[in-house]
């Protein structure tokens, strides 16, 4: 086992308090383009959290342990009961003259996509202490497609250490941070390090936002753990990926081959530890949505939701088309067996892993003046009185 006190402590358990601390009742370059920005509404209790993240030069510690540390991330949003669907929007920022000045991933379910898209984040520009905060928080609430209904919680997380540029003629953040009320969203505000002139506007962005101001060392401070069990995790998961089977039509499953391409991009480039953190996200009832996708067939046909015999041959996956009906039948329960050992497996090495890792937390004196509880027990109870309930802590 290996401890790493890593740069990334707000985005840990600032992801995290998504969970607990939704203060307010909800009422541009994507990953894939978005079939609109226009508000969706779900009956289903939501969780959308968008984080504003400073990729300047300076910032190369955090972004790599975001890296690390969205699946856990993840999985702690979804402990939620009862649980929500999860959906996370990135955007990065930089200054004018940079590479760019913003970069807009937009809110989605589809995870695996997020996270690709995180993959290619690198630090680099910058140079003077104002970045476009500004630019970067309009973005986050006016590109983003938003959720409303009466258990939707809207929330952002500018993560930065330098303060707005305010000789910028453009849209300042008082007037951004009024209309993200009107919208039922949170703003919360990161400081990393201890720039004197970033204090001011960061304490004000959260007090305007109904949100919170945190500080940070530059290289952060939170807890995260690899444990002996990530090997056969990540393993087991990528085992369950491979029960997927996509049907419908060209343009339908070709939507699905993006995501099945961003799930192969990570297993070729992320570690073994946030395979495993993935792995232990999908398994659980909150990453049943990033797991399967859209018109996935084994799922559809467990649930009843469509009948073999129903699909026209041009909307069969690929796999299927070359076989007798009764061997599709056979093949796809096989694999929907096989998807149930799998996830059955992984929760069972999960609590192991789990069981590892309290162990530690506890010979560490239980942490309960790190950044991650203090937040977390903060949160929790003002959760509570929104109708979720949340017992277990941080995830690592």
């Amino acid at each position: 086992m290996k401890t790493k006190l890593t740069g990334f402590a707000l985005f840990l358990m600032t992801l995290g308090a998504v969970v607990y601390y939704p203060q307010i009742m909800a009422k541009n370059i994507p990953v894939n383009p978005p079939l609109s920005h226009h508000i969706i509404a779900s009956q289903n209790p939501k969780i959308d959290v968008v984080f504003v993240l400073d990729t300047t030069g300076s910032m190369s510690g955090l972004i790599q342990t975001a890296k690390e540390k969205i699946w856990s991330i993840a999985t702690t949003m979804a402990s939620a009961q009862p649980t929500p669907e999860i959906r996370i929007g990135l955007v990065a920022y930089r200054d004018r003259g940079d590479q760019y000045v913003t970069k807009v991933i937009d809110l989605s379910d589809d995870l695996d996509s997020v996270y690709a898209a995180l993959m290619d984040f690198e630090a680099g520009g910058g140079g003077d202490s104002p970045e476009s905060v500004n630019k970067a928080l309009y973005d986050a609430v006016h590109h983003m497609s938003w959720s409303e209904g009466e258990q939707a919680y809207q929330v952002v997380f500018l993560v930065g250490d330098a303060p707005p540029h305010m000789d910028y003629n453009e849209v300042r953040y008082p007037e951004i941070v009024a209309s993200a009320l009107e919208k039922g969203i949170v703003i919360n505000t990161i400081q990393c390090g201890e720039i004197p002139s970033t204090v001011g506007p960061w304490t004000q962005i959260a007090s305007l936002g109904a949100g919170s101001f945190f500080q940070v060392e530059q290289a952060g401070g939170a807890v995260a753990f690899t444990t002996p069990f990530d090997d056969e995790i990540a393993k087991l998961s990528a085992m369950l990926d491979d029960t997927r089977l996509y049907y419908g039509s060209e343009e339908e499953k070709a939507r699905m081959l993006k995501k099945v391409a961003a799930t192969d991009k990570m297993e070729l480039h992320a570690s073994v530890a946030t395979r495993a953190r993935r792995g232990v996200f999908n398994a659980a009832a909150g990453g049943r949505t990033n797991l399967l996708g859209e018109n996935e067939l084994v799922d559809a046909v467990a649930s009843g939701t469509i009948a073999l015999d129903e699909l026209a041959p041009e909307d069969l996956p690929e796999a299927l088309k070359p076989m007798a009906p009764a061997e599709q039948q056979a093949f796809v329960a096989q694999l929907a067996n096989e998807r149930a050992d799998l996830k059955r497996q992984i929760q069972k090495l999960s609590g192991d892993r789990d069981d590892y890792i309290a162990v530690k937390v506890d010979e560490a004196g239980g942490m309960k003046d790190s950044l991650d509880q203090l937040l977390y027990e903060a949160v929790k109870e003002q959760a509570a009185k929104a109708g979720f309930k949340y017992e277990n802590g941080p995830a690592y």
